[in-house]
């Protein structure tokens, strides 16, 4: 019997993972269940799978989330960033699924790993942000480190058991990353300025939250997991390719150097990879029904166009240029994403505000997470004076 902590299991990582959980009652068991502010999903969640903790953002969420669990006193409520930290590396704590959005995940899923704990990684702003930090972590501590993004799970799965972020050891020539293309893959270009919330966070293929949504649209999304593969799976920016695939199919590939593809496919259902990584090296069942390719019919591939998709260029750049980038590009996206949603800015705004940003502030090794969050901070004020 596993005992799993979910932070964030009000989100829609969290959601299916609890999926998942209960068709396993025999193999699992929840120890803690975060969420920031949706006190009453949280409750419903605590009655239902008995966690031993619930966490919440603020004093006044755990008033108000205690009195809805008046009639489970036996589940203890906490609130605030040390108590996330708390439950993720509590020593009954057996697995983490790091499912916070943004570098709000940042320190609970730190925490997970320098415990030594099965973390199971849903939250890619952490290693985006962190990189060798995180990775220094998961070695000095023995952590078990297994992505969750449908796309760094499909690679997992088609690199060799013994691989160990070293491509060149093992034949690997290149990953490739397969996109989407979000919504807006054959908008024309001249009408993206008019691109409203509501349409940004309509993903075709996958049901997901607002943020990851429209960085979906716009594609950061994906350079975020460009940053993520290197740092997973050792590879450098030029062994890391993006394929636009609209069927969302296939998951992504690893080419090797005997001219070999491997590739994982499947429907595109967050439940397939939250379910192999909390049963690896074993498979379990999910509740996502079989891939059928009679019905697909065809799969399509295309390069991605960067004057459509500008912030998939600035994440390769923030790669490529090191230190504290990526955790300014992450950042500045997170600010600006959020001005789009609350319509202080527009679509066509956001990278702008970007690259902006990364121009203006200079980069610097990052050597602890004090200084990483030093940077986290001078880049949100940055982008908001310029949104000012």
């Amino acid at each position: 019997m596993q005992n799993i902590t979910i932070l964030g299991s009000t989100g829609s990582i969290g959601m299916s993972t609890l999926d998942v959980l209960a068709r396993h009652p025999e193999r699992y068991s929840v120890y803690a269940l975060t969420a920031h502010s949706r006190v009453e999903q949280l409750a419903e969640q605590c009655l239902k799978f008995k966690p031993q903790v619930a966490v919440v953002g603020s004093a006044d969420a755990a008033l108000r989330l205690s009195r809805l669990l008046q009639e489970a006193p036996q589940i203890e409520v906490l609130h605030g960033a040390e108590a996330l930290c708390q439950v993720a590396s509590a020593p009954a704590c057996d697995a983490v699924m790091a499912a916070i959005v943004g570098a709000a995940g940042l320190a609970s899923t730190l925490a997970a790993a320098k415990a030594g704990k099965k973390v199971l990684l849903a939250n890619k702003e952490a290693l985006v942000m962190s990189g060798q930090l995180f990775i220094d972590a998961v070695k000095q501590s023995g952590a078990v480190l297994l992505p969750i993004d449908s796309e760094h799970n499909a690679i997992f799965q088609c690199l060799p058991h013994n691989y160990d972020r070293s491509p060149a050891a093992l034949g690997v020539e290149k990953i490739l990353l397969t996109a989407s293309g979000g919504p807006f893959l054959t908008r024309p270009l001249d009408t993206m300025d008019a691109v409203t919330p509501a349409q940004a966070i309509a993903h075709p293929k996958w049901v997901m939250g607002r943020k990851i949504s429209v960085d979906s649209a716009t594609m950061m999304n994906k350079g975020l997991e460009v940053i993520e593969a290197h740092w997973l799976f050792g590879a450098a920016a030029s062994q890391i390719e993006v394929v636009i695939h609209p069927q969302s199919v296939i998951h992504s590939m690893v080419s090797y150097i005997d001219g070999s593809v491997l590739a994982q496919l499947g429907n595109p259902d967050m439940r397939t990879p939250i379910a192999h990584a909390l049963a690896y090296p074993e498979r379990i069942a999910s509740g996502v029904g079989a891939l059928d390719l009679t019905v697909i019919g065809q799969l399509q591939f295309s390069r991605p166009d960067l004057q459509r998709f500008p912030c998939l260029k600035l994440a390769y750049d923030a790669l490529l240029a090191g230190g504290s980038a990526a955790t300014i590009l992450n950042a500045a996206n997170e600010v600006a994403v959020q001005a789009f949603l609350d319509e202080k800015i527009g679509f066509g705004m956001i990278a702008q505000l970007i690259a902006r940003t990364m121009d203006s502030l200079p980069l610097c090794a990052v050597t602890d997470i004090e200084m990483l969050l030093e940077q986290d901070r001078l880049a949100r004020q940055t982008v908001n004076a310029l949104i000012s």
